[in-house]
């Protein structure tokens, strides 16, 4: 058996870090990250003082956050997030539709990382863009019919401004996980 350290790491780490003043969805509270004890002032450890929402740069949408009543994010099952994933390169600059879905020959039960234009414009350090490339609702329903278990996309919302709510419950009552604000933008289209 030959060692890995000579071979690029199997992990390709996706998630968006958390950032004092980082962008957030425009009505969810603000990122804050402040330092409670510090060793430069005398105190004996550094110690953060954290506040944010929960659906605060990558995090998963828990059913509960759209279906009253249902599960929590700490009742969803790890194979939702752990396993071969799809990262799909979406060419459309407003909206991830049915037509384009088609193309990628999607198969039930797959989990597929939308990579949209929200990834060149670099989004985790920019202020909140409400022109985000989001899934349409047509698409989500697509989706929902063919069964897919995972779907992930490269911002804060994987619906848009108007449409979020129901584009939210289409996917969420099909049993599919959601996660959002993915960065994705040195990752190529291809399965992981």
């Amino acid at each position: 058996e030959t060692s890995r350290s000579a071979h690029a790491s199997p992990w390709v780490d996706i998630s968006v870090p958390l950032r004092d003043g980082m962008v957030h969805w425009p009505d969810n509270p603000e990122v804050r990250i402040t330092r409670s004890q510090d060793l430069d002032k005398g105190d004996d450890a550094n110690v953060s003082d954290l506040s944010f929402g929960a659906h605060s740069g990558t995090h998963v949408d828990a059913p509960v956050h759209f279906v009253k009543g249902a599960e929590g994010v700490d009742a969803l099952s790890f194979d939702r997030l752990m396993g071969v994933a799809r990262v799909l390169e979406i060419r459309d600059a407003r909206a991830i539709q049915v037509e384009e879905l088609k193309a990628h020959a999607i198969q039930p039960g797959e989990r597929l990382l939308f990579k949209t234009a929200n990834s060149a414009r670099r989004w985790p350090s920019k202020p909140f863009q409400p022109d985000f490339v989001h899934l349409s609702l047509a698409g989500a329903r697509y989706l929902a019919e063919l069964g897919v278990r995972t779907v992930g996309i490269d911002y804060l919302s994987i619906g848009s401004p108007d449409e979020g709510v129901p584009t939210h419950r289409a996917l969420l009552d099909a049993g599919i996980c959601i996660i959002e604000g993915l960065d994705l933008s040195q990752v190529r289209q291809g399965t992981y």
